[in-house]
């Protein structure tokens, strides 16, 4: 890292071989698509050269740091794409759910409060969660890949299911929509 943050290629290289073939499985896993997947590692290794410098290395492993930025552009791709895909429907093409226009509408509602709640959260937490959630990733598998012991993932994740509680049951959260069925 110390020599990607003097700009020498050849510590990127050394990077890239060490930790890119896991860094695209993450990426991979994330998006289900290879050139989405390419795209965010190739992004994201090159922000590890744009910012190498800021690497501190008493704050965790290079590898953490690496990979916990793959992961970031992957979600950012992801979110990216669901943007894209749903600013291109037409509302009036969208076929009619079994449960109407009402229930769409509801459920539309609710995925706003739960990406609303876990925008909210400090990273680490919002981290954990969206990679067990959106990656499918186990709690062992994640301590593995951030580089993290066991106990700090479960903690992680117990405090963010437990803050996104609190957030969507926030009063008057519920109230601000009448669902009658």
């Amino acid at each position: 890292m110390a020599l990607a943050a003097r700009s020498e290629q050849s510590a990127l290289a050394e990077l890239y071989d060490r930790y890119g073939r896991t860094a695209y499985g993450i990426a991979l896993r994330v998006l289900r698509d290879q050139a989405l997947a390419e795209d965010a590692v190739q992004e994201a290794f090159l922000a590890v050269w744009r910012t190498a410098s800021r690497f501190v290395p008493e704050r965790g492993r290079a590898s953490t740091w690496i990979l916990t930025l793959v992961h970031r552009r992957a979600v950012d791709a992801v979110r990216r794409e669901q943007r894209r895909r749903a600013d291109s429907l037409d509302p009036a093409a969208e076929p009619a759910a079994e449960g109407g226009v009402e229930e769409d509408a509801w459920l539309r509602f609710q995925r706003e409060r739960v990406q609303d709640a876990l925008g909210r959260l400090p990273d680490a937490q919002r981290e954990a969660l969206e990679l067990a959630y959106y990656g499918g990733f186990s709690q062992s598998e994640l301590a593995e890949r951030l580089g993290q012991p066991l106990g700090t993932i479960k903690s992680r994740m117990f405090g963010g299911l437990s803050r996104m509680r609190e957030l969507l049951g926030e009063p008057g959260t519920e109230t601000s929509w009448t669902h009658t069925t």
